[in-house]
């Protein structure tokens, strides 16, 4: 579904992407982890069209992304999270939700203008799929509550239905467990999982190392802006040069494993 060809992205004469190549299938959840600075959210950034590369190739199902706007990219089928939240918090549950689903739009500008029948149809439509929405992540009963009145879990939760509401075929989630107590990863743990069993392939950034190696089919792990390992949770727990990456050369020599 993605692939990354040879990227490279620095800032003035800081590296922080060198020749990375990585892949994201069709289907199913995977990983991408490395300790603070190695490159993750750069990537993502990458990715969304925030940022362009300096050198490679991002792919999406063989369209060339790098160099894309932004909105373009998300109606090609890419959504995300982003690590600080990012919401419009005066605005209602629903309305956010609403807001999204204008990536995508079910009626015309002359519809809207002249008030047409069809138009109230399509709108009494999209609230109905904006509360589907909501429903997925378990907020379909505060929908008319303001999104800034939310607990910090419940407004990452708002934040991954607004992300659905573009319809992506790929969903990057930036950290979506952090902040969360262990009840809250657990629901969310369940949530991401149906989400897979659904279609939805998804790429995940996350430091709680136990929720990614739970979740992940696999895992890409990245350090100083290079791929230093990639493979399934097992094989990344006990690899030597990501014990080396997150405890030190000295729990490396030691055999300690993650």
């Amino acid at each position: 579904m993605l692939t990354l060809s040879a990227v490279s992205k620095s800032f003035g004469g800081l590296q922080v992407l060198d020749g990375l190549d990585m892949t994201v299938p069709e289907r199913g959840i995977f990983g991408l982890i490395g300790p603070n600075g190695a490159g993750k959210t750069t990537v993502f950034n990458l990715i969304t069209g925030l940022l362009t590369p300096n050198n490679g190739a991002i792919e999406f199902h063989g369209r060339r992304l790098d160099g894309m706007a932004p909105h373009r990219i998300t109606r090609c089928g890419v959504a995300r999270t982003f690590q600080n939240i990012r919401l419009f918090k005066e605005m209602t549950l629903i309305e956010n939700i609403l807001v999204a689903l204008a990536a995508h739009p079910r009626s015309t500008t002359l519809g809207a203008l002249m008030a047409l029948r069809s138009y109230r149809a399509a709108e009494r439509r999209e609230a109905e799929a904006a509360r589907d929405f909501l429903a997925k992540v378990g907020l379909a009963e505060k929908s008319k509550l303001l999104a800034g009145t939310l607990s910090y879990g419940e407004q990452r939760r708002l934040e991954i239905a607004r992300a659905l509401a573009t319809e992506p075929k790929l969903l990057l989630l930036d950290e979506p467990a952090a902040g969360m107590n262990s009840a809250e990863k657990l629901l969310l743990m369940d949530e991401i999982v149906k989400l897979g069993e659904s279609g939805l392939a998804m790429l995940i950034i996350e430091h709680d190392m136990r929720f990614i190696m739970d979740l992940c089919q696999q895992i890409t792990v990245l350090n100083f802006g290079r791929v230093i390992a990639a493979g399934a949770p097992d094989e990344i727990r006990a690899h030597p040069e990501v014990i080396e990456a997150y405890l030190g050369r000295d729990e490396t020599e030691s055999g300690a494993a993650l």
